[in-house]
Formats: C-alpha cells, structure tokens, sequence
C-alpha cells in the first residue's frame, strides 16, 4: 500500500474550491497549500526551524539544480534530501522539465527525452522520463512530477499537439519507471492554451493513472484570462479523489482565482523573488520599500500583520535596510512574504470551512492592485535571458 493518501473535507457551494489533507511519509498538507520553493534545497535566506515557525507544510525542490550540484547520487550517499537540507516535513521535486525546456540555445529534444547543457559550467547531460525518475527517487521526496515537454507562449496548435504526444508517452514511461511507493508522483497535464489539447492531456493522462495530478505550461505570458479558461476546462476532468497541484503559479490573486477553480497544491517563487528586490506583499498590492516615500516612515509594512518584520521593524528601517544591500533586509522581506502567502491560504481554508469563500475572494481581489501584466511579463522575460548567465536568478 502507497504511504501517502489524500482526502477532501470541505467544499464551497458556489466554486469548485476545497480543502483536504494530503498526507505524507514526512507528515499532512493541509490543502489548499502554497509551498516555497527552495530550489537548491533551501528557500532563500530562510533556515528549516523559520520555515516551521511560519507554518510551512510543503516544500519545493528542483530537480534539475540538485542534479548538477551537489548531485543527486550525492545527496541519496548523505540520506536523502529531508536529512541533507534538514527539513523534516513534506518535500515536493519538480521534474527539471521547464528550467531544460527553457534553455532553447543549450538543449536538444527527440521522443526519448532531452539531451542539455549543464548552465553552471557547460557540461553535457541527458535526462529520458526514466531518468528523471531515478533522480528523482535518489532525492527521496514525498511527491515527485512526471516529465514533461513545456512549449512557450505563444506557440501554435501543431507545435502543442506534437509536445504534447511526447508528454503523454513519457508520463507512460515515468510510470513504468517508478520503484518507490513512499512517493507519489504527479501526472502533468499540458496543452498550451488550446483546451481541445488540455482536454485531451487530461483524459488521458487519467485513463492511465496517477497518484495526482499537475497542471503545467500556464503563467509563462498568456492572460489570465486564458489562464482560467484552460483551468475551467481541464479541472473538472481530473479525479475528485486526487490533488491537483499548478506548476509555478502563486501571485496572490491567483490563490484566489486558482482555488476558486479546484486548485489544491501551488508553488512559486514570486514571494522570495520580490523579496529580495525590496518588494513587500500588502492587502492592497505590492509595496517597493525602495520608494523615497518611506524614507522616514515610522509605520509597519502592514498593518495588523503579526510577522516578525512587521512586528519588530518600521517602513524606514526596512528601507534602510534594502538601500544598503544588508542581508538583514532581503531576509525579513522574504519572511514577510512567505508569512503573507501562508496567512492567505489559511484564511482561504478557513472561509472554505464556514461556507464564505466567495465573500472572500470578491473582498480580496476588489482591494488588491495587480501589477500591470505586461510590465510583469517583462520581467519574467528578463529573467529568461539571464536564466544562464545570472547564478543567482538561474538558481531561483
């Protein structure tokens, strides 16, 4: 018998959203849950006891990083991965897909896997579905995602159709391949944003059975709109009975916008990447303590937020902070971050609970200021460019 399960145990009346139990060999995941990432096996400037003061439940790991450095084969020698970053509870390993898919200048696709260059010293590597879970049971995470093809936006239908084979065939793969029952491994659905593909990566991504699902390629520069259009039509395709986890997405609207449509399980690395550019998370958008306004502001980053950054330290002194480059900054930017995204998703769970999520959701979304789409897809394809040539972005 596996070592995991997964129970639902709410549901809203007027939404497909739900809260459930994931249960692990490393503990529960209250669901909804909003995971960290910690890419390189840590959540940037963040230990493992302030990551469990937080109330952290699950967190994500990068296959890809952790195979190049230290190595996966090295971390399995050292206990595995929860010994290895000293994180007792729940560890989700991505399959290392989208960073190989995104470095179209260093890599070389053909229907057994993908052939790539490492970014941290040029070396030549090969990952196939069976490979990636292999690494993947040397890390020894709970929840472990099959390997995929992620085509970028915007791409047409025939070019979705034909990544999209190659994803349905290498989900068989991963599959054949798996050993560990301790780990539950996700089926990704794709399908760019065409929802006659979704609904055919659902359908049968299903038909062959996964322990849960994943929803890839959505947040990389369609939409929103097309973003919750894709997931109308692929949710309620999935099993009822089996979490549902959004690669790569975790805006605070989107928490929002995403439960709302049957969303269970997200990651991103938004919150800790803001952070470190002095942006801090409020009720009402996002705040740059580098504006001049805060120069001499005696205030909190926001009121009523119980976070250590906010409880301990003024808007000046945060900016002082940031100005200077101190470490210091970048850190309580980052733990007030991640305390923001946790006390929503627990208010979320909470509303679910006692039947007033919509109330919620519309009172949120009213008040909180979005940053200009395009504005911010810019900066995503910012960091693309400089995937393989900047350390510290390329290892977000």
């Amino acid at each position: 018998m596996p070592d995991f399960s997964f129970q639902v145990q709410n549901r809203c009346s007027h939404t497909w959203a739900r809260t459930g139990v994931l249960r692990t060999p490393h503990g529960e995941v209250p669901t909804p849950v909003f995971a960290p990432v910690g890419t390189q096996g840590t959540v940037k400037t963040m230990s493992p006891r302030e990551l469990d003061e937080l109330g952290v439940s699950l967190v994500l790991a990068n296959t890809y990083h952790l195979y190049l450095r230290p190595g996966s084969e090295v971390i399995a020698d050292l206990g595995g991965l929860h010994k290895f970053m000293a994180w007792e509870g729940p560890i989700l390993t991505d399959s290392g897909g989208f960073q190989i898919f995104s470095m179209e200048h260093l890599r070389r696709i053909d229907d057994d896997g993908v052939t790539f260059r490492s970014h941290v010293d040029g070396s030549e590597h090969r990952f196939t579905p069976v490979k990636a879970i292999e690494v993947q049971e040397q890390l020894g995470a709970d929840i472990i995602v099959a390997l995929d093809v992620c085509t970028p936006y915007p791409s047409d239908h025939e070019h979705n159709h034909v990544a999209l084979q190659r994803t349905h065939r290498w989900a068989e793969r991963c599959l054949q391949a798996q050993t560990r029952s301790d780990q539950m491994l996700l089926g990704v659905v794709q399908g760019g944003t065409y929802g006659d593909l979704r609904e055919e990566s659902a359908l049968y991504l299903t038909s062959i059975g996964f322990s849960g699902y994943a929803i890839g390629g959505l947040s990389v520069g369609e939409p929103k709109e097309v973003m919750h259009e894709m997931l109308d039509i692929t949710v309620p395709l999935l099993p009822d009975d089996k979490p549902r986890h959004l690669l790569g997405v975790g805006s605070p609207e989107d928490l929002f916008e995403c439960v709302a449509r049957g969303i269970d399980m997200f990651d991103c690395a938004l919150p800790t990447r803001v952070a470190r550019n002095g942006t801090f998370f409020t009720r009402e958008g996002r705040l740059n303590i580098r504006n001049a306004r805060y120069k001499e502001d005696p205030g909190p980053v926001q009121e009523g937020c119980r976070c250590y950054a906010c409880q301990g330290f003024s808007r000046a002194y945060l900016r002082h902070l940031v100005m200077a480059k101190e470490i210091l900054g970048l850190h309580l930017a980052t733990v007030h971050n991640l305390h923001f995204m946790l006390s929503l998703m627990t208010e979320i769970r909470e509303a679910i609970e006692k039947r007033r999520f919509p109330a919620l959701r519309d009172g949120f979304v009213s008040s909180y200021k979005v940053v200009d789409y395009g504005v911010r897809m810019r900066d995503r394809e910012a960091w693309a460019r400089r995937l393989h040539t900047s350390e510290e972005v390329a290892a977000d």
